[in-house]
């Protein structure tokens, strides 16, 4: 049976969007040093990165926008993200396993696993998947908007994140429904 791991990067941010990654590993397949991508270094992400890509069976990545985050709410962003990372692997899937405690609305029969980045494989290289493109994003970000700081903080809600929400605004970028934007955006409308 292919079985697909899932998980996503992304959820807490304040700026840019949500990303999910679905992954299909050979049976028996190991890699070294592969666990939860949050408790790994940038390099270290990079290079699992290559070779869950290179080995995988199927692989894929999708994302929800700041758009669609804002207008369906986070959770269900995600499980956008989820199904559309699912959707779009190249070998399809006959089961998933999906970090956390909630599963997307999928054609395939599914398990939710609540820190399954920890203990699933194929979660575990999905978790990295979505992080690598996260950061990429963060990083493109940064390049649009220099005085934010985004490849330094990735868009969490960092006190230097804050400083720079309040000294320059929000851009297109920030989800204007999490509360530090909205209260920047309330704050503008004030002055």
């Amino acid at each position: 049976m292919r079985i697909c791991g899932v998980d996503e990067a992304g959820r807490g941010p304040l700026a840019g969007s949500v990303f999910a990654a679905a992954v299909i590993l050979p049976q028996g397949w190991e890699c070294a040093g592969l666990t939860d991508s949050k408790k790994l270094s940038a390099k270290k992400r990079a290079q699992l990165d290559a070779v869950i890509k290179a080995e995988a069976i199927s692989w894929s990545i999708a994302s929800a926008s700041v758009d669609e985050i804002d207008s369906l709410n986070i959770l269900q962003a995600t499980m956008l993200a989820m199904k559309r990372a699912i959707e779009s692997l190249c070998v399809p899937a006959e089961f998933a396993i999906i970090d956390g405690n909630r599963i997307p609305n999928i054609a395939i029969p599914a398990k939710a696993i609540v820190k399954g980045d920890l203990t699933e494989i194929s979660i575990s290289a999905a978790s990295i998947l979505a992080k690598v493109a996260k950061d990429a994003e963060s990083d493109m970000l940064d390049q649009l908007y220099p005085d934010y700081g985004f490849s330094m903080h990735k868009g969490y809600g960092t006190a230097l994140h804050l400083e720079k929400l309040k000294l320059h605004g929000a851009t297109a970028c920030h989800r204007c429904s999490f509360a530090p934007v909205r209260a920047t955006l309330i704050q503008s409308e004030l002055f």
